[in-house]
């Protein structure tokens, strides 16, 4: 189905690289303090972030996306499953995006030889990514609820089963402990 991947796009890429582009030409106040006043142009460096950028926004997207489509596959009506998806994807999708944050941070701030290409890179990345991760959250599930199809016949919640979506276990299950073997051949499940 091409819906989804067009909810994705849609919901998260827009946003990003409008975030990118506002970030990278907004001049700091005190400029001299950092490198410049974190202004850049649309050159080359940059545009490799701006592509960099789509592939890791895009991602946040796909997780929420992925995810209510399982739920909804589990039994749930189609705005049970996004709210639920958005909800227990939140953790993992906040802490991917401010890890690469945070890692792409010092780029912004660099000088010397080659300043110029991290400091555009750095600037899209972490402007694209904050003001795409904060977005995606709440228009990705906007979309999936006016754009998405129901990928199954009847709902449980149609049916009648109020309580479904606070009672879905979405824990896997834990796999067998390993055990030392008491010939000493190895491990063995326990």
């Amino acid at each position: 189905s091409f819906r989804d991947p067009f909810i994705v796009l849609l919901g998260s890429v827009p946003l990003a690289l409008f975030g990118a582009v506002i970030f990278m030409f907004l001049k700091m106040p005190f400029g001299t303090f950092f490198t410049n006043g974190w202004t850049t142009s649309l050159n080359i460096y940059s545009q490799v972030g701006l592509v960099t950028l789509v592939g890791l926004v895009s991602r946040n997207g796909i997780l929420i996306v992925q995810f209510a489509n399982e739920l909804q596959r589990q039994g749930l009506t189609k705005l049970a499953a996004v709210a639920q998806a958005a909800r227990i994807r939140l953790r993992p999708i906040m802490m991917t995006s401010a890890a690469t944050v945070a890692g792409h941070f010092p780029l912004t701030l660099v000088t010397g030889a080659g300043a110029a290409a991290r400091n555009s890179i750095g600037l899209v990345l972490v402007g694209g990514m904050t003001i795409g991760t904060f977005f995606t959250l709440f228009i990705v599930p906007s979309l999936y609820m006016l754009l998405a199809k129901q990928h199954h016949e009847k709902s449980l919640m149609d049916v009648g089963w109020e309580g479904v979506t606070e009672d879905v276990d979405l824990t896997p299950e834990p796999e067998p402990a390993l055990a030392r073997d008491g010939n000493g051949n190895g491990w063995k499940k326990a």
